[in-house]
């Protein structure tokens, strides 16, 4: 299992941004004296009040304390107060979003339409203000700090920033104990990555979309975006600086930051491949990409920022994605690649996913998980298993599971499942309520909807998740997705591609892989040998390159733009890249995956607040 080239975990997409310069600043002593530079600016004032707004988990204090050293030296009266001061109670919190967190430990019900407000005591605004009025009266520089920030001040903020920290890092914080904002610490990751999903997330990311858009209309060098992600080396940029930024990067071919995750049944190859942390079990995921999840490493300049590709995506969705695709996913990213590592490791469990109007109307999602498998590794005796057995059904399947935990009996999974030989270039297409998994020994590349904690687990062989608890099983839930009629007849039949060629250059030819009415992506394969002319035709376009040692892209409209990569990297190329054209640059012929929304896919699948339109948003005076 010798990886086949350098795997790239920390990609930096290098831009140019010709029209106006980027001020961007690095570390906390420069983001101390912006505001000491503030500060001098309106000395007559006598008081600077800074509004420091962010995500949960954000090392605040990092730049509290540089603040209050510059202060300090400049002999300069500070305070700082945190938005956590105004929080309701924590038991109260939960009462009041009860209908969202559930008791249930790993689902929930997506919050749309809930004001960051709902987190604060009734009194919070005009407490904060109160208090940011009685520190300007003594002069010096103030800062309130922490989620909601601006919402809690209104007028009173004289130079606004907004710190920024991926969902990466918040998870590995959640590792350490954080909870979700405002419900105390923890101890079951589980249950805090479900309070976050439903309902943090859905919150406090809108609010940071609408406190970009409303601060990206103030004067320049009043509002900031600071990256928070290395807390000892802060990278910001005015916010306007930021919009050009995403934009631009918008018109190039980018990658995002992969996403790695150890699991019970993972793997070793990703581990090495990745070059991922010795002290790691295995590596069991690796997201690239998942929209809400991936970041991107951008460079500007001489300074690389970090920043949620949801920010991306909400700054140029019709640039990215193409207007057909706007009009069926808004600015949501609708496929995302990632990779289930068994090799070397375990059977994942056998599973099932939710059909579309049961995820809307049991956890208020608008998409639902449709997947496909495409074995890009396998060692011998490798397993697929895809939908009943002619015969069973889907009452029987569960009735048998439930018999095994009570007897603590293993489950013989192929007297009820369809058990496949898994072969390299393998593809398997598994529609919503198809039971299905990967054995062990396999290196999968997933093709899929965006949406990837909706897996309904049905048999898990008896074992416990790396915290010893059982891992959470959901045979409810799969009691009312599982479609009878995905069995062997319906395997055999359309779920296990047939490869058919559908155009050819020389030597080189592309291949439909898979393509279904009930699926919203396309799957094709292109064998390269040497070059391959090609055009988005208003459409994004992802690539991955599954065997082989590297290949580079060149849009035909600005060659400067041209990406390379290697084995198992993906590369998204926008809708507006329009022409261009794909080098092996191996030795060999190599193999690309691409994955497009599927050309007959006609059912728009809006986000809830692009649906309605227009959201409401928070007045910030």
């Amino acid at each position: 299992m010798t990886p086949q080239t350098t795997f790239q975990s920390h990609p930096v997409n290098r831009l140019t941004v010709q029209d106006q310069p980027v001020f961007m600043y690095e570390g906390a002593e420069a983001w101390s004296s912006l505001i000491l530079s503030a500060y001098q600016g309106m000395k007559e004032q006598g008081s600077t009040v800074v509004l420091l707004d962010g995500t949960h988990g954000t090392d605040f204090d990092a730049l509290i304390q540089a603040l209050q050293g510059v202060c300090e030296r400049e002999g300069i009266a500070s305070s700082a107060n945190s938005t956590s001061a105004y929080l309701k109670p924590e038991e109260r919190l939960r009462h009041d979003m009860a209908s969202y967190l559930t008791d249930n430990r790993a689902f929930g019900f997506t919050a749309h339409g809930v004001s960051p407000l709902q987190y604060f005591r009734e009194d919070a605004q005009q407490d904060a203000r109160n208090q940011l009025q009685s520190a300007v009266s003594q002069g010096g520089i103030h800062v309130l700090y922490g989620p909601g920030a601006a919402l809690l001040a209104g007028e009173y903020g004289d130079i606004s920033f907004y710190a920024d920290f991926s969902r990466e890092n918040q998870q590995l914080r959640h590792a350490n104990g954080m909870g979700s904002f405002g419900l105390g610490d923890t101890s079951d990751k589980v249950e805090t990555y479900k309070d976050c999903y439903f309902l943090q997330w859905p919150v406090w990311e809108t609010y940071r979309r609408e406190w970009l858009a409303h601060y990206e209309t103030l004067a320049l060098n009043k509002a900031f975006y600071i990256d928070m992600n290395q807390p000892d080396n802060p990278v910001g940029l005015p916010v306007q600086a930021l919009k050009r930024v995403l934009v631009q990067q918008s018109r190039q071919p980018f990658r995002v930051k992969p996403f790695f995750a150890p699991g019970i049944w993972g793997g070793q190859y990703l581990k090495k491949l990745c070059d991922l942390p010795e002290e790691w079990p295995n590596c069991a995921w690796s997201f690239e990409p998942i929209a809400p999840e991936n970041t991107l490493l951008i460079q500007v300049q001489s300074a690389t920022i970090e920043l949620p590709f949801t920010l991306l995506m909400e700054a140029a969705p019709e640039q990215i994605m193409g207007p057909r695709n706007v009009e069926l996913f808004g600015d949501y990213f609708p496929i995302r690649f990632d990779y289930l590592d068994t090799m070397d490791g375990g059977k994942l469990s056998l599973q099932v996913h939710p059909k579309q109007s049961y995820i809307e109307s049991t956890f208020n999602e608008h998409m639902t998980q449709q997947e496909s498998y495409y074995i890009m590794k396998q060692e011998p005796g490798a397993k697929v298993y895809l939908g009943l057995k002619n015969g069973v059904t889907g009452a029987a399947l569960l009735e048998a599971v439930e018999q095994a935990h009570d007897s603590k009996t293993p489950l013989p999974v192929s007297d009820y499942v369809n058990e496949y030989e898994a072969s390299t270039g393998d593809l398997y297409l598994i529609p919503q309520g198809t039971v299905h998994c990967s054995g062990k020994d396999n290196l999968v590349l997933e093709i899929s909807s965006t949406p990837w904690w909706f897996t309904f687990k049905i048999y898990d062989y008896l074992r416990l998740d790396a915290d010893g608890k059982p891992r959470p099983m959901n045979p409810e839930h799969a009691r009312h997705n599982i479609d009878d009629d995905m069995d062997t007849t319906a395997a055999e039949n359309g779920l296990i591609a047939r490869p058919e060629v559908v155009r050819s250059q020389g030597g080189n030819t592309e291949e439909l892989l898979g393509q279904r009415d009930d699926l919203l992506f396309q799957v094709k394969r292109l064998k390269l040998q040497d070059t391959w002319e090609d055009d988005t035709c208003g459409e994004f376009v992802m690539l991955n390159l599954v065997e082989g040692q590297r290949v580079r892209l060149v849009p035909q409209a600005n060659e400067n733009m041209a990406v390379e990569w290697g084995y198992a990297e993906a590369y998204i190329i926008p809708a507006e890249v329009g022409a261009y054209r794909l080098e092996n640059l191996s030795d060999a012929p190599v193999t690309l995956i691409a994955a497009s929304v599927n050309p007959d896919w006609k059912q728009p699948l809006l986000p809830f607040a692009w649906k309605a339109g227009k959201e409401a948003g928070h007045d910030f005076r």
